[in-house]
């Protein structure tokens, strides 16, 4: 799985990245490459972002783990 949460995690962040681009400049990457954002394609971009997103949200307890281990030893 390991693989996986690579890609998701890289989609999830190329997604992050054209919100960014949104907000600072009014700009879709996303709907640029894919011609226009209400394209089939450009739709298709989107859902999977947004499922990377959803399946990012298991990290979380793997960072709160990884937090804990770091407070209970700090030579870690």
């Amino acid at each position: 799985m390991k693989t996986l949460d690579y890609i998701a995690l890289g989609l999830l962040i190329v997604g992050g990245l054209n919100w960014l681009l949104v907000g600072l400049f009014e700009y879709d990457l996303v709907a640029a490459i894919a011609g226009g954002p209400a394209t089939a394609f450009a739709k298709i971009i989107y859902v999977i972002v947004g499922i990377c997103a959803i399946y990012c949200l298991r990290f979380f307890p793997l960072i709160s783990r990884a937090a804990e281990v770091r407070e209970s030893n700090p030579n870690v």
